[in-house]
């Protein structure tokens, strides 16, 4: 038997799930325009914990949202699944956090692209099929009317995610489609974080890193006259 936490923190939803071989138990989701991780983050655990009558002591393992996405939200989220591990003396399972997203439109007759939002008309993406097969790699694209076309030339594609939305205007193909209901959920991450338990496919808890993509760039301080 296994009882895996998953983490969501790669965009501005902080999800939270818990599932027991496989099978969803229970998920909490807050979205914010803020990321508001860093408050929230325990409190949905001991919510959740509360809510399902479980203990700490009763997890297996931690499932984790590699990324790509914000760095703010991945570092508070590995950081705390850091700390439960340590603590609890539990391994850690790291999932691609556009394969999780993915997930949620899996089994129809389309291939998926899940979008983080980057910068202007950059995102985050992937490309996978019907079946969670990867198309194509986690990569960060500069958004045009020709974006995707070895794809949709031949295929219909479906876009998701918080990044999607500022692509409709300039993805016009008779193959794109968008569906803007498919929200970030860490419950995407239960199936393949199970499948790597059962494969004892966990990460280094010393040297784990999320997955950036870019480099951090920091703002420039404003000046206080």
């Amino acid at each position: 038997m296994s009882l895996i936490l998953c983490l969501e923190t790669a965009t501005k939803v902080c999800s939270i799930s818990l599932a027991k071989d496989g099978v969803e138990v229970a998920t909490i989701n807050h979205s914010s325009e803020n990321y508001s991780h860093a408050e929230r983050l325990n409190g949905l655990m001991l919510d959740l914990l509360k809510q399902t009558n479980t203990s700490l002591n009763d997890i297996d393992a931690v499932a984790i949202s590699e990324g790509p996405g914000s760095y703010t939200g991945l570092r508070i989220g590995t950081s705390t699944a850091k700390g439960l591990c340590y603590a609890l003396d539990i391994p850690l399972i790291a999932i691609n956090s556009l394969k999780a997203l993915a997930a949620e439109k899996r089994g129809q007759n389309t291939l998926i692209c899940p979008m983080f939002d980057a910068r202007r008309m950059e995102v985050y993406s992937a490309i996978y099929d019907a079946d969670m097969n990867e198309l194509e790699g986690t990569r960060a694209v500069v958004i045009d009317d020709l974006s995707y076309q070895n794809f949709l030339a031949n295929n219909p594609v479906c876009f998701i995610g918080p990044g999607a939305e500022k692509c409709q205007e300039t993805l016009q193909d008779s193959n794109a489609t968008f569906d803007l209901t498919i929200q970030v959920s860490a419950k995407g991450m239960i199936a393949f974080a199970y499948e790597k338990f059962v494969q004892n496919d966990f990460v280094d808890l010393a040297y784990f890193e999320p997955f950036y993509l870019k480099d951090f760039i920091a703002g420039t301080p404003k000046k206080i006259f």
